[in-house]
């Protein structure tokens, strides 16, 4: 019976809701280097000495692609723009560097984003571009367009190591200003689904969780994270 009201308590305390926010570290030197993003992180460090004035980043949710746009946009004072058909994207791209995001899942207008690239050669500026999908898998109706895409330069990011994802776990919790024992990092790396989006999934439980309980982090806690959104896979 005391068990059983425990386990209650602790799930009323577990569903309160914490509308708390953690500024993550997004400067060049809280970027973390590893093989699947060295490409994309050596492409940026790379401007304005690029292969093609447009480049597209691509790569699963959580790998990095708005961490190295934030870190494009601060060094080039690129100007963010959204190609639509109401737009006046081609002429902020013909005044310097512009940054498109998420262009596969925002949309676009075929005939804007071909004006934007346009302008970007024209006036020898540079168009940045991110996304999950590579281009060719975008639903791109002018053929013009789809030629321009072609001639882009596209660095994917690859799905992370168990050495990245360490590092990733590591500072998701030290932007929470929280430190975890290294031992917990490695046991969640193995046992976890291999993708920054769940690592974000894992260290916002274990830390909500935490701080509902009143406890630290422990391995414990990390096994019954792991396994409840294992379980939560499963059902979906």
């Amino acid at each position: 019976m005391t068990e059983t009201l425990d386990k209650q308590k602790r799930q009323r305390a577990e569903q309160l809701p914490l509308a708390l926010t953690h500024d993550a570290a997004t400067g060049r030197d809280d970027l973390l280097v590893a093989p699947p993003v060295s490409a994309a992180v050596a492409m940026i460090d790379a401007w304005p000495h690029w292969p093609a004035p447009v480049v597209i980043l691509t790569g699963p949710a959580g790998c990095g692609k708005s961490h190295l746009a934030s870190i494009w946009r601060e060094r080039t004072g690129a100007a963010d723009i959204h190609p639509t058909a109401e737009s006046d994207a081609a002429l902020v791209a013909a005044r310097g560097p512009v940054l498109f995001e998420d262009a596969d899942r925002r949309g676009f207008d075929d005939n804007a984003l071909f004006h934007v690239i346009n302008s970007v050669r024209q006036h020898q500026t540079t168009l940045l571009i991110t996304a999950r999908l590579w281009p060719m898998s975008w639903p791109v109706m002018l053929a013009d367009l789809r030629s321009r895409l072609k001639a882009a330069t596209v660095v994917d990011i690859g799905e992370p190591d168990e050495d990245l994802l360490g590092q990733v776990i590591i500072k998701l919790f030290a932007d929470r200003q929280l430190h975890i024992d290294d031992r917990i990092v490695a046991y969640i790396v193995a046992r976890m689904e291999r993708s920054m989006e769940a690592a974000q999934g894992v260290v916002d439980r274990l830390d909500r969780l935490a701080l509902a309980r009143g406890t630290r982090i422990t391995r414990t806690l990390a096994a019954e994270v792991l396994e409840s959104l294992a379980g939560r896979d499963t059902a979906d």
